[in-house]
């Protein structure tokens, strides 16, 4: 046997073996490099978190606050990204958006609002869920219509904080049917309230059930 021959045959085997291995290699690093799947949403002083797909548009704070109309609040936060390809802080409430809009909203509570809020004033912080706040609504002229309850949770985190999901449809004047998904907490002090909601049209919704279901399962309150 020719020991020579041999041994440089199984080296320039190896040598390629290696070579593709680093090729390998290179193509995993390249693909560790493209864009992240997820933007990590969070705000350290009031313990908050969560997430949403990377593609998502951040809205510009101030017109946030316009809209939702926080900017006077007291020791209150907000956050929105809207999923659209022309992202508006008017989307937070708009008719038939065919994208998925989210919002985040931390509060303090009075003392007075402390004391009375219930898993009900969670469940109608932003808009009339309980047949009690739909009926007060219509009452004073409330246009959306056609309400139906599609889920209603209470959640229990952990660390005190305790609060409800509630997913919802309403049917807005011009025909369009949206679906509301939100997430209402309290701390165990029940001195902050901490909501997050998204929408967007029904079909939307159904078909980006998965990906909304993300977002809002990962919506995260630490009690201080």
């Amino acid at each position: 046997m020719e020991v020579a021959p041999l041994a440089s045959r199984t080296l320039l085997r190896v040598g390629r073996g290696l070579a593709g291995v680093s090729a390998l290699l290179a193509a995993i690093a390249v693909a560790g490099c493209g864009a992240p799947e997820f933007t990590y949403v969070a705000n350290s002083s009031a313990s908050t978190y969560f997430k949403v797909p990377y593609g998502w548009h951040k809205i510009g704070d101030a017109a946030l606050a316009k809209e939702l109309q926080t900017g006077g609040s007291s020791g209150a936060w907000s956050v929105a990204y809207d999923a659209g390809t022309a992202p508006s802080a008017g989307h937070a409430f708009s008719a038939g958006i065919t994208k998925p809009f989210v919002f985040a909203v931390v509060g303090q509570l009075s003392s007075s609002e402390s004391n009375q809020i219930s898993y009900n004033g969670l469940r109608d912080f932003i808009l009339p869920v309980t047949s009690a706040a739909r009926q007060s609504a219509v009452q004073n002229s409330f246009p959306l219509t056609g309400f139906h309850l599609l889920r209603n949770a209470v959640l229990d985190p952990g660390q005190g904080v305790h609060g409800v999901r509630v997913v919802f449809n309403y049917t807005y004047p011009d025909g369009h049917i949206d679906t509301f998904d939100q997430v209402a907490y309290l701390n165990a002090e029940a001195t902050k309230v901490y909501v997050l909601m998204i929408h967007c049209q029904t079909i939307c919704y159904s078909k980006d059930q998965s990906e909304i279901n993300t977002v809002m399962t990962s919506f995260t309150v630490r009690s201080p």
